[in-house]
């Protein structure tokens, strides 16, 4: 639809009295609608009123049917025209508008790596189906939650390696973690501090306002040449907060079934004492998750911990369109007054 300002005879097009058009407007005063039906109504009732008070006259005339003829119903034109011209004025007084609304959303986004324990001890089965599954799509949903943040991933067995740089591609970031499995780092074992400072390295050089590592293990550090505590302190040092979730049940767990079905447990047992120690030094949290559901509830904390915020401006431009209804107004009103002030009244009341 043209705006009024692309043509001045934009408005004499009949479109704008079309059922479309009037649907897609912003009424700024919808009750004034409903006066609409409400004047064919009122000409109406005065019609019937004018008929019935009209005065009669007795007359002779001769043996004969009156034919009826079409022209004599143009005596009502002009009542018909002021009738429209006064359901116009009604169209503009409810101030019919079109609104272009633009959101425009800003937010400072903060860094977070994902630390992820793949060592052959996330195989066991207590969280189903596995502890390493489990961590995975719950990481997965922590990523669909995040906005404007950028995200990495760190992978760690007896070795640790990036496995996603910082990134707001989240698409990449949700692959590489479906693509995270058992064995994929040969070396076995725990090296949690090795798997920090990996995480650091990313993050160092960071500009962003708070940089973030959450470290998911379910062992103790068993391999690497750094020690957990002390990277916990250079992650303190460049200003990066740790986050740790000690993963498991402790005690007797299930690890496999066997070829008649039966199913293998194992011992495990977590060193919740490190983990604590190590967010405490990287001014985080530790939290402890022996379900999937509790696994999840810990990422939602971190997500209320770690929130961005994001600052929204709305554009709104509104155009007004009464204009168009009060100038065909005007247009009636102005035929209105020619037919009853002129010659052509005689011509229509005969």
């Amino acid at each position: 639809m043209l705006g009024l300002n692309d043509n001045m005879l934009d408005w004499l097009s009949l479109e704008w009295f079309n059922l479309g058009t009037m649907r897609s407007f912003d009424w700024v005063y919808p009750l004034v609608l409903y006066a609409l039906p409400v004047v064919p109504l009122l000409f109406l009732i005065k019609g019937l009123l004018r008929l019935k008070s009209r005065s009669k006259l007795d007359m002779a005339m001769f043996e004969g049917t009156v034919r009826w003829q079409w022209s004599s119903l143009l005596r009502f034109v002009p009542d018909v025209v002021y009738m429209l011209f006064v359901m116009l004025v009604l169209l503009a007084l409810a101030r019919p508008q079109r609104i272009n609304e633009q959101v425009e959303q800003t937010a400072e986004g903060i860094d977070i790596v994902l630390v992820l324990d793949v060592s052959g001890s996330m195989e066991l089965q207590d969280i189903k189906p596995s502890r390493l599954e489990a961590a995975k799509d719950v990481a997965i949903n922590f990523i669909d939650g995040r906005v404007a943040d950028r995200i990495g991933v760190v992978v760690f067995a007896g070795d640790a390696y990036s496995l996603a740089p910082l990134t707001t591609d989240y698409e990449l970031l949700r692959e590489s973690i479906r693509s995270i499995e058992n064995g994929m780092i040969p070396n076995d074992g725990t090296a949690i501090g090795s798997a920090l400072a990996v995480a650091i390295n990313r993050m160092r050089d960071s500009n962003a306002k708070s940089k973030v590592a959450i470290l998911i293990s379910d062992g103790e550090n068993t391999a690497g040449s750094l020690d957990p505590t002390m990277a916990a302190r250079l992650a303190y040092a460049h200003q990066i907060k740790v986050y740790t979730i000690g993963i498991g049940k402790d005690g007797l767990v299930p690890y496999d079934v066997d070829a008649n079905g039966k199913t293998l447990l194992v011992e495990t047992q977590l060193d919740e004492k490190s983990l604590r120690e190590i967010s405490e030094t990287g001014e985080g949290r530790f939290f402890r998750a022996d379900s999937r559901d509790g696994l999840q509830e810990v990422f939602q904390n971190i997500n209320q911990y770690e929130k961005t915020e994001v600052r929204e401006k709305r554009f709104r431009d509104t155009y007004d369109y009464y204009q168009v209804y009060l100038k065909w107004a005007l247009l009636l009103l102005v035929g209105w007054m020619l037919l009853k002030n002129t010659f052509m009244t005689n011509v229509l009341e005969d």
